[in-house]
């Protein structure tokens, strides 16, 4: 699947396949301009950091055609990529990938805003397509992680939806399916967004995978009872020492993980590690509105008035991880030299 994001470049228009839909309904947003890919980011027609990466990059080539009029189009476009890069706080893909974007514009200083926009086009392309091949990299770096005949729980959705393509945990799943491994999931439902019930059920089932949703708080039992033998989740944000951000919930999913000796794995790609941000603590985490927790299906099913706490994200501390899964490899603890040492190694020489 990688219809999900699909750039029109004769229309210069990103078809978005809104994930608030999915799965009663398969219907695409379309963005004209960066405000577009803003309001995209924030109301979760799209979301998964590699995918946010993604459509940032994408929204960059959009900003170059909203500024190219402009008699100060280049102090627009910053403007502009500077309104992308800061729509959501949590996921490192989506500066990650705006600032390669301004890279690429520092290595054609002098080009027009017309060059300009084929160079940004070429870049969002290479981007898009990079990302893919890293989820099925970590899909086969991953399936060795799991054995024949493994359940594996899921939290949220780090699907193909959450990604360009293929995926990082369900990439993980994938592949081992591909090397002929019966592999049983269960995803987690993950409220308030329900992108375990609706996204990563709605994916493997169209991939005939076999997949169960449970309730979040049946973690414990299902462990308890001896059914799940691994678990793989994705990440907004990996932090210098191993600490992961990821969908609400996670954190609570590994300290059970922990407890009953069960694998905890985390799937991402090279572009979610930061290795500027020193440690778990040092992760923003964003706050959503209420109305995410208050209401289902737009019904109210609290009290009008009573506070929310919606913290969209948790941070799994590095102990409990037992694998960070990427396109070089599968990396372990000690995750502070592991990471240094495989981001180097990814430099270009």
């Amino acid at each position: 699947m990688q219809s999900h994001i699909r750039f029109d470049t004769d229309a210069l228009e990103l078809h978005l396949l809104d994930q608030r839909l999915l799965p009663m309904e398969e219907s695409y947003c379309v963005c004209h301009n960066v405000a577009g890919i803003v309001r995209a980011l924030q109301e979760m027609v799209v979301r998964g950091a590699p995918a946010i990466g993604v459509t940032a990059a994408w929204g960059c080539v959009l900003a170059v055609r909203e500024a190219i009029f402009e008699s100060h189009w280049s102090e627009r476009l910053e403007a502009l990529m500077e309104s992308i890069a800061a729509a959501r706080p949590t996921a490192v893909n989506l500066r990650w990938a705006v600032e390669r974007m301004r890279r690429c514009r520092q290595q054609a200083a002098d080009a027009e805003a017309g060059d300009l926009l084929e160079l940004f086009m070429a870049e969002a392309r290479a981007i898009q397509d990079e990302d893919v091949a890293a989820c099925k990299a970590i899909g086969r770096f991953g399936a060795d992680c799991l054995d024949d005949g493994d359940t594996v729980l899921t939290h949220c959705n780090a699907g193909a939806l959450a990604t360009a393509g293929y995926g990082t945990a369900l990439g993980v799943i994938r592949g081992a399916v591909e090397q002929g491994k019966r592999i049983h999931v269960i995803a987690d439902e993950t409220r308030p967004f329900l992108q375990g019930a609706r996204l990563t059920a709605w994916e493997l089932q169209q991939d005939a995978i076999p997949v169960t949703v449970a309730c979040d708080n049946a973690c414990a039992l299902l462990m308890h009872r001896g059914m799940i033998q691994k678990v793989v989740v994705g990440a907004d944000r990996i932090a210098a020492n191993g600490d992961a951000a990821n969908k609400i919930g996670t954190y609570g999913v590994a300290l059970l993980a922990h407890h009953f000796h069960i694998p905890f794995y985390v799937a991402a790609p090279l572009s979610t590690l930061d290795t500027a941000t020193p440690d778990g603590a040092a992760i923003p985490i964003e706050e959503r509105p209420a109305q995410e927790v208050t209401c289902l299906t737009g019904q109210p099913v609290s009290p009008d008035g009573v506070p929310v706490y919606n913290f969209a994200f948790d941070v799994t501390p590095a102990q409990y991880i037992s694998g960070i899964i990427t396109e070089a490899g599968v990396l372990h603890a000690p995750y502070g030299p592991a990471i240094a040492r495989v981001l180097q190694e990814a430099r270009p020489a």
